[in-house]
């Protein structure tokens, strides 16, 4: 099965949408295809289909595919907007500038403004109409892509929005070059009954309407320009012992690059030379400095504040870190929320469904004794207030902002689905090790007995677990570097599997391991209840025998997160259960639950049966969302009703998970869940005022105000409040660049 994303020009609403995805699911080998509107892109699924099949389908419902060079599209797509940006505003200036004319001409007798006397409708009713005539056409000219495209929709049996104002600014042009005929004919009472500046006024306030769309849509992909605009333009490496400065494009994987203080990163790599502390704020939205010293990975677009560096390539190009955000948040930008299905489904039969409406309510009129004006009123009335472009836009700007907005605080979701699940979540299953804790053991305790000290004690065990490769070695180790102890070569080493080590060093003879290896050498274990009690508290208690006698115990856990206490107990004050599913011993597992006030333990569980225990969970009748760092975690991930990877954890795991957290902090699952339920009541709301206004304008349009004594609407306020539905969407979905997730403290 393959996935291809292509950019699709000339498309107004949802009609058009629901137009391109009709032709090209048509296309024998296409099994899926998802329009998005506002991001203007069209995701097909397919497998024997032909991509220039595709492509003409495409064509041939009257849309444009758009060619961009590799690793160019977006930069393109930009270029494109912004020149079609400023072609609408020329546009809207040159209707404008002749609108404003027509409109005091036509209105002005009216509300009693002064108008010349061989332009007065009553003293010169031709001089009157051929002036309006004269000033309509260069603002039709000016729309012509109304009629151009919205015939052309209407003659293919497509009918979109533009075809809804061709046929009813025409509608009003026509009747008011007829009305023209019959002045000339001897009938100037007709100078009353002209339509032109209802054409021209429609045409104007509609291309104001789709500039400020147009401007307003911009904002909702800012989020992708702000991270494309973070990475540097240039690198420093060094080729041939010399330092050259290159375009970033060009570095390569393995090439040794140089950083001065308070230059940018140009690509990920791993610190070869040198320390500093970097500025990471701009990729995973913490803004406390991280230092960097050798073996360091560092992150292309970071800042890197104050030390000189020199790091290996590692990642270049599409690899970086940066360029799968940007690839990641794009994706999801132009992904389709299940709750836009209805507004969809709806807005595909919307065109047709308004124009019967329109000639059924004209007609009614007409019958029902009223003038041919005023049944021509209703008809162009019904057709210009009828818009669906706001049903098309109210979930798609919602959702490209939220992605947007949730890729600045670090928590990256991949799809509009997993936006809107998020916020149906029951049950959050957590791994434990590198989830709730650091993932790196730690010595925690130093007990010791008679005259040995601390610092003695660790020196020993440091320098006996030197040549281990064990991860409890490795953190005694780690610790006695930390304290800048100075280690004894070994003289002889045994392992002894299951039990500990064995060791000569500085003629002493050392023991370090568990329990049973000092109880088989028959060494009086003194400190008993301390070492029951550390393993309640989920450490591990590592003995130390020095010439057959205990000289203390080296406790060591692996710590948890500084945040993951208080990020679980907001989980459940959201009315969350929080779970555990770990590996590990029971008794660990369960010491760890109780420090972050976790009351569901599944403990010692086999990798492979992880998946097995979220489907147990998902039985029960709830939404469950499983948060892993490690390659098997990756099955209980794609299970879950939604997989969150934290950032530290594997290629595998990320691949697997609808939503990514670069950082290694449990509470932007929190930041995710606040996030998608902002999203999602910003959706209903867009879907709630779109389809109200179509509830409640098209009934008005078509007279019942007027059935009942009220006013009758004109067709130029029709086409202000048309031109505003859609900006009124956009500007409510861009509210949530404002959010902001919120803590307890």
């Amino acid at each position: 099965m393959k996935k291809e994303r292509l950019r699709v020009t000339g498309m107004t609403c949802a009609a058009c949408a629901r137009a391109v995805e009709r032709s090209v699911s048509k296309v024998a080998g296409v099994f899926g295809v998802h329009v998005n509107l506002a991001t203007e892109k069209v995701e097909v699924e397919y497998d024997t289909a032909e991509l220039a099949e595709i492509k003409e389908a495409i064509t041939k419902a009257g849309y444009q595919v758009v060619e961009a060079e590799a690793g160019q599209s977006v930069l393109r797509e930009q270029e494109m907007k912004e020149k079609e940006q400023k072609s609408l505003w020329t546009r809207f200036l040159l209707a404008a500038v002749f609108t404003i004319p027509l409109f005091y001409i036509a209105m002005g007798p009216m509300v009693g403004l002064p108008l010349p006397a061989w332009l007065h409708p009553d003293r010169q009713p031709l001089n009157f109409a051929l002036s309006q005539l004269v000033l309509v056409l260069p603002v039709l000219i000016a729309g012509h892509r109304f009629y151009t495209i919205g015939f052309g929709k209407l003659f293919q049996r497509a009918p979109n929005m533009d075809s809804l104002i061709a046929i009813g600014t025409s509608a009003a042009f026509i009747y008011g070059v007829y009305a023209v005929f019959q002045i000339t004919a001897g009938h100037p009472e007709y100078a009353h009954e002209l339509y032109f500046e209802s054409a021209g006024m429609i045409i104007t306030l509609i291309m104001l309407g789709k500039y400020l769309e147009s401007v307003s849509k911009a904002k909702t992909s800012a989020a992708i320009k702000k991270l494309m605009g973070l990475a540097p333009k240039t690198a420093t490496v060094l080729r041939e012992g010399k330092e050259v400065e290159i375009p970033v494009a060009e570095v390569v994987v393995g090439e040794i690059v140089l950083v001065k203080p308070g230059e940018k990163i140009p690509v990920d790599g791993e610190v070869i030379e040198g320390h500093t502390a970097v500025d990471e704020s701009m990729l995973t939205g913490e803004s406390i400095p991280v230092e960097k010293v050798v073996g360091s990975t560092v992150t292309g677009a970071s800042i890197n504040l104050n030390g000189r560096i020199k790091f290996r390539a590692t990642k270049v190009g599409k690899d970086t870190v940066l360029a799968q955000i940007i690839k990641l948040v794009e994706e999801a930008q132009g992904s389709r929320a299940p709750i836009a299905k209805l507004a969809d489904i709806i807005a595909g039969h919307f065109v047709p469904v308004v124009i019967l409406i329109a000639i059924f309510s004209g007609l009614a009129w007409y019958l029902a004794g009223m003038s041919v004006v005023f049944a021509l009123t209703i008809f162009i009335t019904v057709l210009v207030i009828a818009c669906p472009c706001a049903l098309g836009l109210a979930t798609p700007t919602a959702i490209m902002v939220g992605t947007g907005k949730g890729a600045e605080f670090g928590v990256l979701i991949k799809s509009g689905e997993a936006l809107e699940t998020a916020h149906r979540l029951q049950t959050i299953v957590l791994d434990k090790t590198g989830t709730i804790t650091e993932g790196k053991p730690q010595v925690t305790d130093l007990l010791v007995t008679g005259e040995i000290d601390q610092d003695e004690l660790l020196r020993l065990a440091a320098s006996a677990e030197k040549g281990s490769e064990h991860p409890l070695g490795t953190a005694i180790v780690k610790e006695a570097e930390a304290r800048e102890l100075e280690l004894w070569p070994v003289e002889s080493f045994t392992a002894l599997p299951g039990y500990g080590i064995e060791v000569a060093l500085a003629g002493k003879s050392i023991l370090l391991g568990n329990k049973k290896l000092l109880t088989e050498r028959g060494i009086n274990i003194t400190l008993q209840a301390e070492s029951d009690r550390l393993a309640e508290e989920g450490k591990t208690p590592m003995f130390i025998a020095v010439d057959h006698q205990l000289a203390g115990i080296i406790a060591v856990a692996d710590v948890l997160k500084p945040s993951s206490k208080r990020a679980i107990a907001q989980l459940r004050r959201m009315g969350l259960e929080v779970v555990m599913l770990t590996g590990d011993n029971r008794r660990t597992a369960e010491a760890i639950a109780r420090q972050v006030g976790i009351k569901r333990v599944l403990a010692e569980v086999l990798p492979q049966d992880k998946a097995d225990a979220i489907k147990i969970i998902q039985a029960e009748g709830v939404k469950v969302a499983m948060v892993g760092d490690g390659i098997n975690d990756a099955p209980a991930l794609a299970q879950a009703d939604i997989g969150i990877a934290i950032g530290s954890g594997t290629d595998i795991a990320m691949e697997s998970a609808d939503i990514v957290l670069i950082k290694s902090d449990l509470r932007d699952v929190v930041a995710a869940i606040q996030l998608s339920k902002s999203t999602i009541r910003n959706i209903k709301q867009n879907l709630f005022w779109a389809f109200a206004y179509n509830t409640i304008g098209i009934p008005v349009a078509a007279g019942l105000l007027y059935l009942f004594g009220g006013p009758l609407l004109n067709p130029m306020i029709a086409a202000g409040a048309m031109a505003l539905s859609s900006v009124s969407v956009v500007t409510n979905a861009l509210r949530l660049r404002g959010f902001r997730p919120v803590f307890d403290h």
